[in-house]
């Protein structure tokens, strides 16, 4: 199935007719203004760290980086993405997600946050911009662990769909206590992150990783499981934990605000549901029949999120590991992946349906926005007409940073978009890590262009689907 490259829509008109003809909502304005209200400052509130503020309404969006060294160490290469990144204008830098234990790295090059590395992450921080306001995630990747390279899954409860996916029948289930232990885990690492020069840290409920897989432990005897209240024992320990030991730090929490089934390639190479069940209890934010929305429970969550005193939200939704179309819309999937069942943009229409939805609902909390990368040429556009109609408090950027870092600052200061930087969701920079390579863009960065890596990514590439029609 074909879709309508966004590339191909020249103007705002052509974008807003496609949009229509789609039968989704995505507000554009007509025009980009600089800075415009894009460019307007932003007051982020934490009851125990007090205000942040972030010089304007561009967010990077925390990515999974595959360039650390075997033990968890930054590499030249994470210190040019985060370089890349303080000079990138964006206000706010929600760095890469870092593990807080070595069994919960999900590759083998996942950057780690312990005694041994926290000076090498105080030197990162000194890259980021004066001003910028920076975070760090935390994360353990549960299921989707793979710290030497093979699957090791650690998990929360048994999923008679996603168990068989990465061969976890038999995998390790995290018991009460180890539950116990890895919060005072993620409390430690929280102390590091302030100790090397973090505003702010991320406790990761997203995309499918431990915390994530949490919310959905309806099933699960004892304190981490059961009710909504149970499913968030974890968090309230950890932000209990890091208020008492360092409160001046604040806390974010990444989101996934609802989740589908998983996918699967279907004959054609396009995507469609795992299975149909007339009952499907294991999508956090899903209205129990894996295919539709219900953000009872996320509303519910994101009200005690802020009676925690937290103030800062990241919404995503669904997993790049088992619907990544509803993750990341994208025209071009990685090689592991399927064609997307539906036309991205109305993936990326539902997420910011959503963020609307939550924005509105909890005005109290600074909302950042995801899925902008797709809406390419447009993107500007889109996010200036969703902060002023209140949608979200700041958009934020994933994939386009890798190879577009100085987009906001080129927006901000009305220049042209270089619509040879525009990232156009080729996926290589998930192909390549898959295959044990690097993560970088290799069809628009002139660095990864030349890095011997990309010979074997087109190898690879013409091993699983050939290579992309319009590279």
């Amino acid at each position: 199935m074909r879709y309508t490259q966004v590339k191909r829509l020249r103007t705002v008109e052509e974008f807003r007719a496609h949009v229509a003809d789609l039968g989704v909502d995505i507000p554009v304005a007509h025009h980009v203004d600089a800075p415009g209200p894009l460019g307007e400052a932003v007051t982020i509130r934490d009851a125990s760290a007090g205000a942040l503020t972030a010089p304007n309404r561009f967010a990077i969006l925390p990515m999974e980086g595959w360039d650390g060294t075997a033990d968890g160490h930054p590499t030249d290469l994470v210190r040019r993405r985060w370089d890349r990144i303080g000079a990138s204008g964006a206000g706010l830098a929600w760095c890469e997600a870092t593990a807080v234990r070595a069994d919960g790295r999900a590759n083998p090059h996942q950057l780690l946050l312990d005694r041994s590395t926290v000076d090498e992450f105080a030197t990162l921080r000194t890259l980021l911009a004066p001003g910028q306001v920076a975070g760090l995630q935390l994360t353990h990747s549960g299921r989707w662990s793979r710290p030497d390279g093979a699957p090791a899954p650690r998990i929360a409860y048994r999923h008679p769909w996603l168990d068989r996916r990465v061969d976890a029948t038999d995998a390790h289930r995290f018991d009460d206590e180890e539950l116990d232990a890895l919060a005072q885990t993620y409390v430690d690492a929280a102390v590091l992150a302030h100790d090397a020069g973090f505003d702010f840290v991320d406790v990761k409920h997203c995309h499918g990783y431990l915390l994530h897989e949490l919310l959905s432990a309806h099933d699960r005897p004892g304190p981490y499981g059961g009710d909504l209240d149970g499913r968030m024992h974890f968090l309230r320990t950890v932000v209990s934990g890091i208020r008492a030991r360092t409160p001046q730090l604040a806390i974010a929490v990444r989101l996934s605000a609802f989740d589908l089934m998983p996918f699967v390639p279907g004959s054609d190479r396009i995507g469609a549901p795992e299975t149909i069940e007339a009952n499907y209890p294991y999508a956090f934010g899903g209205d129990g029949t894996g295919l539709g929305i219900d953000l009872t429970e996320t509303h519910a969550f994101l009200d005690a999120v802020a009676d925690l005193g937290i103030g800062l939200v990241s919404i995503t939704a669904g997993s790049p590991h088992y619907n990544p179309h509803v993750q990341r819309p994208a025209y071009f999937p990685p090689s592991d992946g399927y064609q997307p069942p539906e036309d991205p943009l109305v993936g990326v229409a539902r997420q910011l349906a959503a963020t609307a939805e939550i924005t509105h609902r909890h005005p109290d909390l600074t909302v950042i926005g995801s899925g902008y990368s797709y809406l390419q040429d447009w993107l500007a556009h889109a996010g200036q007409e969703v902060v002023g109609r209140g949608d979200a408090t700041m958009i934020g950027l994933g994939r386009m940073v890798l190879s577009y870092p100085d987009l906001p600052a080129d927006v901000l200061a009305g220049r042209a978009l270089l619509r040879t930087q525009i990232c156009r969701t080729f996926s290589d920079c998930t192909t390549a890590p898959r295959h044990g390579l690097v993560s970088g863009c290799f069809p628009l960065d002139p660095f990864y262009k030349e890095h011997g890596d990309r010979v074997e990514l087109t190898r690879v590439k013409k091993l699983t689907r050939g290579s992309h029609d319009d590279e």
